[in-house]
């Protein structure tokens, strides 16, 4: 189950992306109880870098990463002795920039979407980098440094500003 590229488009109104619009929605999820060997296999067939931890109810209460994975830990571990236990969520319906937000502050890059308190969706790093592939953006006009003299210039210009104005009633 890999990912096909895709262009990303907006399916909101205001034009703004929103992560429905950037998540895998096809995502797999594990519990607790399962075992390391079994996730590294799920992760190694399917090409995947993470996976929600749910309860019965769909709710996430965890996730675990390659990264996780990649210490010795033997094969029979189960997930709850390893997932990270405080994980990070997005509602589908937010704006993209929320996701990155939490990603950047929190040096993660996978995040669990949720509707309702359920899993539906995940969000890496990498989705959020294809709303920005192949965009061109212009950097804005930074602000000059101040002149040494203490603003001599911008008072002779003001002062030339205010003379010309008086001139002209």
């Amino acid at each position: 189950m890999k990912k096909v590229p895709r262009d990303v488009g907006t399916s909101s109104e205001s034009g703004i992306a929103k992560i429905s619009d950037v998540m895998t929605e096809l995502v797999m999820t594990v519990t607790s109880h399962q075992s390391v060997g079994h996730v590294r296999e799920l992760m190694k067939k399917h090409g995947i870098h993470s996976l929600p931890v749910v309860n019965a109810e769909r709710q996430p209460v965890g996730i675990v990463t390659s990264m996780d994975l990649v210490e010795t830990i033997g094969p029979e571990t189960h997930l709850a002795q390893i997932m990270t236990r405080d994980v990070y969520t997005v509602p589908k319906y937010a704006d993209v920039h929320i996701a990155a937000r939490i990603m950047r502050n929190h040096h993660i890059h996978h995040l669990v979407v949720t509707h309702e308190n359920e899993v539906v969706g995940l969000v890496s790093s990498f989705d959020l980098l294809r709303l920005i592939e192949n965009k061109r953006f212009v950097t804005k006009n930074l602000p000059s440094r101040p002149h040494k003299g203490g603003g001599q210039r911008r008072k002779q210009e003001e002062g030339l500003n205010g003379s010309s104005a008086a001139a002209e009633e």
